[in-house]
């Protein structure tokens, strides 16, 4: 093994591990990855009744998610450690009790703080997902089978985000918005006892630490943190994220605004975006398995999908496609990004230190909730302005610096 490839942890190639195994960890990491996805949207469906019912502003439940997802960024980075002290399994389960009582206390809130209280909770539960998923799968699932692994992953992510305002919502509907939260509550909880019932599936492995570590483990633990690789990492899902937050914050309103779209037809392209994205996902399991075949790298995976998006996105901006076609080269976008995504599982894979899956995990994917953070204050003051082809180029612009910072990783775990 070379010193580049011992530094970043590469193993020989194990065994594989039977199909039926693999596929059964698989399932289980992206059934809990889903509800992961399903609590973003825990509060944001229901924000027309929470304005009727407590008399709130939209700046006042816009600030819920603003906690939601500061809470889960610094979260996301801490709770790595964790995982990698205590081991994945046992912070998952705690990460999905705080799912369920957050429904709970939402079918109790009688004000703004109870809201409040949901979104704390939340976003604490939401803040490990990413270091628990990818450690189990990356410890749990045979190598040549990781690019489905990932693309499973990335699936049911979107999934849930798709579940969550229909189940939400629908169940409001025929109910009251109370029952839809006791429903909630009771789909973490069959959630939680799956997982909790097949267990064993879940366990991973914690790095012993040796008796000279452990009179200083915070300096050894911070180490990964001088690897240039893991911030580029950082600055890579930083800048994708926040074209995702364009698409799903700000699109439905510039189609209104420049076509004159209904609602329902604008709310309707960023659905059909999320869903061409999960299609593209799981073609994305095959082209990185195939990549891994014929030894193509995966930031170049990466960086195509992630160019394709960008010149696509810019061609939206300029209007030249009318509004049909623009929502349908929108959903384009999706599907291209989506192709991306295991191949960019799989670059973080190869970025991280052996015996720092966690913590490498949870600091790359907190980039996530900072692009979620950070784009609406960027993108919103262009909104503001009627400056919607600038906002579409802006994210067209942040989309192909994403790719650079694509190639910026694969070079330098390549180095």
């Amino acid at each position: 093994m070379t010193s580049a490839a011992a530094a970043l942890g590469t193993l020989p190639p194990a065994k594989p591990a039977p199909l039926k195994q693999d596929a059964a960890v698989i399932g289980l990491v992206g059934l809990a990855h889903g509800t992961s996805h399903f609590s973003h949207m825990l509060l944001a469906p229901l924000f027309p009744v929470f304005i009727r019912d407590f008399g709130l502003g939209f700046a006042d439940v816009g600030l819920l998610m603003t906690v939601f997802f500061v809470i889960s960024g610094i979260g996301q980075a801490a709770s790595g450690f964790l995982v990698d002290r205590v081991g994945a399994r046992p912070v998952l389960f705690a990460a999905i009790s705080c799912f369920l009582a957050a429904s709970l206390v939402a079918s109790q809130a009688t004000g703004y703080w109870g809201l409040m209280a949901v979104a704390v909770l939340a976003g604490i539960g939401n803040a490990p997902f990413h270091p628990c998923d990818f450690t189990i799968l990356n410890q749990r699932v045979s190598n040549e089978r990781l690019g489905h692994a990932f693309s499973v992953h990335g699936v049911t992510g979107s999934l849930g985000w798709a579940l969550a305002p229909v189940f939400l919502v629908g169940i409001t509907s025929l109910s009251d918005w109370r029952t839809a939260y006791y429903s909630a509550a009771l789909l973490y909880l069959g959630v939680l006892a799956l997982l909790w019932w097949q267990r064993d599936k879940l366990l991973t492995q914690v790095v012993v630490r040796a008796p000279a570590e452990s009179g200083a483990p915070a300096g050894k633990d911070l180490d990964f943190l001088k690897l240039p690789v893991v911030w580029w990492c950082f600055a890579f899902f930083l800048l994708s994220t926040m074209t995702l937050a364009v698409v799903q914050s700000f699109v439905p309103s510039i189609l209104q605004a420049v076509y004159g779209t209904s609602m329902e037809a604008a709310t309707l392209t960023v659905s059909a975006y999320m869903l061409c994205s999960a299609v593209g996902m799981f073609v994305g399991g095959f082209v990185a398995v195939y990549g891994q075949r014929r030894q193509i790298s995966s930031d170049t995976v990466l960086a195509w999908g992630m160019g394709l998006g960008a010149l696509l996105m810019l061609l939206c901006a300029t209007g030249w496609f009318g509004e049909v076609g623009t929502m349908v080269v929108l959903a384009i976008t999706g599907f291209a990004l989506g192709v991306a995504g295991p191949s960019r599982d799989l670059l973080i894979k190869r970025a991280t230190p052996k015996g720092a899956t966690g913590r490498v995990y949870g600091t790359v994917y907190s980039g996530l909730d900072v692009g979620f953070a950070l784009s609406p204050l960027v993108f919103g003051v262009l909104m503001d302005h009627g400056w919607y082809a600038a906002t579409l180029a802006g994210g067209a612009v942040v989309l192909a610096l994403s790719a650079y910072a694509a190639l910026g990783v694969g070079k330098r775990v390549a180095a």
